[in-house]
């Protein structure tokens, strides 16, 4: 069995990592918790779980544990808002691995006061989509059409976007393990 634990903005990646990795062992079960990135990296440090999914980069203090950030993939965080709203561009100067990210990318940790935290992307995407006027952050991944995406400083947040650089909002999604992946056992490469 490997367990893995973590971000909730990694679930898709996640999930389908696990499914190919059981299709090619099939004597193996791999187990996936979607906990938010700093809980599935404590677990990882804690002997909890093999792999802990964190959508934002380790902290110093997770890798003087012994935390290894394995980088899998980038992700940009867009702005979104319910369909009537007709605010389709920001301009900006300035728990949760998407929080932390969008606080960090933005200059403001510490300097938000949230009016509700929701702790699962499903539930804000929910949210956003009842809540007239309401304005949030995603992990691009997961947009479809009961939102929509709001333009940051006219750049429309698509992978492409995120690939070149255009897009400013974006993060790295990791899977950590303790120690280098070459000093894992065979099954947890």
């Amino acid at each position: 069995t490997i367990v893995m634990e973590g971000s909730t903005s990694l679930e898709k990646l996640a999930n389908s990592t696990a499914e190919a990795f059981m299709d090619k062992h099939l004597n193996l079960i791999v187990t996936t918790k979607f906990t938010g990135s700093s809980t599935g990296v404590e677990a990882l440090i804690n002997g909890d779980a093999d792999i802990g999914n964190a959508s934002r980069g380790l902290k110093d203090t997770e890798i003087s544990e012994g935390a290894v950030e394995n980088v899998v993939a980038i992700d940009g965080i867009a702005l979104i808002t319910d369909n009537a709203n007709s605010v389709n561009d920001l301009t900006r100067e300035e728990g949760s691995g998407t929080r932390g990210a969008f606080e960090e990318l933005l200059d403001i940790e510490g300097l938000c006061q949230y009016e509700e935290e929701i702790d699962a992307t499903s539930g804000v995407m929910a949210k956003v989509a009842s809540t007239p006027g309401t304005i949030d952050y995603v992990s691009i991944d997961i947009l479809n059409e009961s939102i929509q995406a709001i333009n940051l400083n006219g750049v429309e947040p698509t992978s492409d976007n995120i690939k070149s650089g255009y897009y400013s909002l974006s993060r790295l999604f990791v899977m950590a393990t303790m120690g280098e992946i070459s000093y894992q056992d065979e099954l947890n490469q």
